[in-house]
């Protein structure tokens, strides 16, 4: 499969969400993402102020969490934390659905709980993402949130937040690109740690990676189109 090094960089979403990072590293961070022309810092939210400080000016697009990592916040506290980082600069929210409405077949409360984030990113001219968790689920379950994220016309799904029991499979991302439209991105999230897994991903349908080790994907990305 041919690609050129700016599609790949513009496919990742670089991830400074551990939280034992410390305000260097997550400097650091954001500068690195500018320098290799990524597709997003996603950062923890504390952080977000000085992180779109930092890439404003550049195309690196300023994003947070909300409702991370379990999902578990109430719809209010996540409508807040949603109106938090619009005015902080975010560009792209990444949101974790309730996971346990969602195991609980509660699909009026996920719908809502999803769109009290999606309309007021979308009135500022924002984008969302909406974290499934896959591992916890099961494919009707998974069937049924790309139903609903269509219905809302979330811009991306979301396999994982990186935190739960697993990460990113081809047998989800397969899934969810044929359960959604084309106007409804997919990013792979957990577990894609080098070049070869982002392009898988990418051969599969998926728009966007959350990646933590992006200095070694892009090097390698370079060293290939070099040779």
């Amino acid at each position: 499969m041919e690609y050129t090094y700016t599609e790949i960089a513009g496919m990742i979403d670089h991830s400074l969400l551990p939280p034992a990072l410390n305000e260097q590293e997550l400097e650091e961070g954001c500068q690195l993402a500018v320098e290799y022309g990524v597709a997003s810092v996603c950062i923890m939210p504390y952080y977000l102020k000085r992180c779109a400080e930092i890439l404003r000016g550049s195309p690196v697009q300023a994003s947070t969490t909300i409702g991370f990592p379990h999902g578990g916040h109430t719809t209010t506290m996540k409508r807040a934390e949603a109106e938090r980082a619009l005015k902080d600069g975010c560009q792209e929210l990444d949101m974790v659905v309730n996971i346990s409405r969602v195991m609980s077949g509660d699909w009026d409360y996920v719908q809502q709980d999803i769109a009290t984030v999606i309309e007021p990113a979308h009135a500022a001219g924002q984008k969302v993402k909406v974290i499934f968790e896959n591992c916890y689920l099961d494919e009707q379950q998974k069937i049924m949130l790309c139903k609903i994220c269509t219905d809302l016309q979330a811009d991306w799904v979301k396999t994982s937040t990186g935190f739960g029991t697993s990460g990113a499979t081809t047998a989800d991302i397969r899934l969810m690109v044929e359960n959604t439209p084309d106007h409804v991105q997919v990013k792979a999230a957990g577990g894609i740690r080098d070049l070869d897994a982002l392009l898988e991903m990418r051969a599969l349908g998926a728009s966007r990676v959350g990646a933590s080790r992006t200095q070694g994907m892009l090097d390698e990305c370079r060293r290939r189109l070099a040779e």
